[in-house]
């Protein structure tokens, strides 16, 4: 499985090898229950970032949160981070998901 990051390929295994050193560098994992309330605290924002862009929500000011863009990355950074500190092939999990739901999302997205 193959990221693009500023144009070069990335397998995810390097993508959480990346986001293990900055953390490391910076002091850490912190508890898992911590890293979930991260993520649920990023998914919340990539939430609110969508309900403004897509949504009804009215931005408050030009600085009202960041771009949907940044927010989707933190929340695919944390997913990394997570993986990581428990251990997990990232890449075999989402190729065998992947295989595991082609039938079932037939009709799904159509």
């Amino acid at each position: 499985m193959f990221l693009d990051i500023k144009n070069k390929q990335m397998k995810i295994e390097e993508a959480q090898d990346r986001v293990d050193a900055l953390i490391e560098h910076y002091g850490g994992y912190w508890k898992p229950l911590s890293m979930y309330a991260r993520l649920v605290e990023e998914v919340g924002e990539l939430g609110r970032a969508m309900n403004i862009k897509y949504g009804d929500k009215k931005s408050k000011s030009q600085l009202d949160g960041k771009a949907m863009e940044e927010e989707l990355s933190d929340v695919f950074f944390t997913i990394l981070a997570i993986s990581k500190m428990a251990g997990i092939d990232l890449a075999t999990e989402f190729e065998d998901k992947v295989e595991k739901d082609w039938e079932k999302c037939k009709g799904v997205y159509d």
